[in-house]
């Protein structure tokens, strides 16, 4: 583990020992939730005995809801809290993934078509290079095996979204691949009326060239592309929700393997 993926590692440690929504596992999942969940674009059919990498997907909740529709579930994750968080969830619900501390860069703990499915959890984009995790990826896949990669929207991290002018808001950082996303503390929102206020980790901008381009070459397809807003134009300009119904802040590819014959 290199020097930026310890210093991540320590960041998320410290998101997950404070609440971050993405390290508090899901103890309320039935059948139908656990699939409107990790496959909300409606693209998978039989879970049930498929192997399934989640990728930097700690947290207690994909492995939870993964675990229940009867998939053969391993968790790669750096941060031993969001790891301890998804043994949890195991427990809750019986349940027995493996689990195995490492950097997604670096999957050589797995052998060659592995997995008929890795879910990378939006994570990606807290290395520079993502070409290594994508290459990674392509080996411990099976062929006709499904790609599901969540990340963020390249044309909006530069937008400042606390900068609401009154009509738009403002863009501050250089659309370059690989540039480092200017750090701001998370907040983290729990019981009391004000968040609490976090060190985030270091995040960079991946383009759209490489986050479509670099698959195809490896042998991936295409099989679809969404934009992921989550909020509601109507809330208080300036504000997460307004901002991001107007600049949707996350994508998801789902990818496969080899030629779209043989898919799920």
């Amino acid at each position: 583990m290199d020097e930026l993926a310890e210093h991540n590692r320590q960041r998320w440690d410290e998101l997950s020992r404070e609440g971050v929504p993405y390290g508090r596992p899901w103890f309320d999942l039935t059948l139908e939730e656990a699939r409107k969940r990790v496959d909300p674009e409606g693209m998978l059919r039989e879970i049930s005995g498929r192997n399934v990498l989640l990728l930097a997907g700690g947290g207690g909740q994909q492995s939870a809801a993964f675990g229940l529709l009867g998939a053969q579930v391993t968790v790669l994750d750096f941060s031993g809290n969001q790891l301890a968080a998804d043994q949890q969830a195991a427990d809750h619900y019986r349940l027995h993934p493996t689990l195995v501390q490492g950097d997604m860069r670096d999957l050589s703990c797995f052998s060659d078509s592995s997995f008929d499915l890795v879910w990378h959890a939006h994570s990606i984009g807290f290395i520079p290079d993502p070409r290594p995790v994508f290459r990674e990826v392509a080996r411990v896949l099976r062929a006709g095996g499904l790609y599901r990669l969540s990340c963020g929207n390249p044309f909006t991290s530069g937008v400042d979204d606390q900068s609401w002018t009154g009509e738009g808001y403002l863009v501050r950082g250089a659309y370059r691949d690989g540039a480092e996303i200017a750090p701001l503390p998370w907040e983290i929102w729990g019981e009391s009326d004000a968040p609490k206020r976090v060190k985030g980790p270091r995040e960079f901008v991946h383009a759209l060239a490489t986050l479509v381009n670099v698959p195809i070459q490896l042998g991936f397809t295409l099989l679809g592309a969404w934009e992921d807003g989550v909020g509601d134009a109507n809330d208080q300009p300036g504000s997460w929700g307004h901002f991001t119904a107007v600049c949707p802040p996350y994508l998801v590819f789902w990818w496969q393997l080899g030629s779209i014959q043989g898919s799920e």
